[in-house]
């Protein structure tokens, strides 16, 4: 089963906040930070993201860790 790892990156001199999104194998993609969402849909926004990337679904579970979220696919 695939994971999708999210994590919030602070913003630095030359770039703003970011969330990064990666399925442990390599594949990521970085999103700037939504304002306007929750912190939750923030998260689920890079997954998301990720998700159309490498053409997967985008039914996701998602449970909090220490600096972002995780999601798995819901099975249907």
């Amino acid at each position: 089963m695939k994971a999708i790892r999210t994590k919030y990156l602070g913003a630095t001199n030359t770039k703003d906040s970011r969330i990064k999104a990666d399925d442990y194998d390599s594949n990521s993609i970085t999103i700037s930070y939504n304002y306007g969402l929750s912190s939750e849909d923030v998260f689920k926004e890079a997954a998301v993201a990720l998700c159309k990337k490498m053409d997967w679904p985008t039914n996701l579970l998602s449970g909090g860790t220490d600096n972002g979220y995780v999601f798995v696919f819901k099975q249907q």
